[in-house]
């Protein structure tokens, strides 16, 4: 057991400030810290791929606004505002473009006549679909491309990470039927 600067008793396993050890876990951080940039600039460029095929004048947070209702159902301004991380005048902002298109529609809340319930409309749903779709498929591509094992890890450090921003999850989609072999 190591000790602090005035002779106070460390627990094992607790590096003293300054150590290699402190060191070394500053450098694993800046490394997990790249390597999370590195998969969010791929999973970024996916994301605007497939959007840019489906519907080249949505943008990655309308898309993501649409994602959101599509996921949680019908919800009130503030907390789609909430679940996007921006303020209720921002998400208003965007719902206005998005209703605009057609995607989304705005109905007075039963419960509460003041308050606007915000829905996707069959067009917007068919939208998310079909982006979603898209980058389902290409993200299986490049995850075939791994070894089995590292698809393992992959997968607990990924919902290690989700879980500690709090994202809720994502269902994994079943897989197709094989493909029937012709004749």
């Amino acid at each position: 057991m190591g000790h602090d600067a005035h002779g106070a008793p460390r627990p094992a396993g607790v590096a003293a400030p300054g150590s290699d050890l402190d060191h070394d876990l500053d450098h694993d951080a800046e490394e997990v810290i790249a390597a999370v940039l590195t998969a969010s600039r791929l999973l970024v460029g996916i994301s605007a791929r497939a959007l840019g095929r489906s519907a080249p004048s949505l943008t990655l947070p309308q898309l993501r606004a649409l994602a959101v209702l599509d996921s949680q159902g019908p919800v009130k301004l503030a907390s789609l505002a909430g679940a996007l991380g921006v303020n209720p005048s921002t998400a208003m902002r965007m719902v206005d473009r998005l209703e605009a298109a057609g995607s989304v529609t705005r109905q007075a809340n039963p419960g509460n006549r003041r308050e606007v319930v915000l829905s996707l409309t069959e067009p917007g749903r068919a939208l998310v679909a079909e982006v979603l779709a898209a980058r389902h498929t290409e993200i299986a591509a490049i995850v075939s491309r791994l070894p089995a094992g590292e698809r393992a890890g992959l997968i607990r450090s990924l919902r290690a990470l989700t879980d500690a921003a709090g994202e809720p999850p994502v269902a994994p989609r079943p897989a197709p039927p094989p493909e029937s072999a012709a004749p």
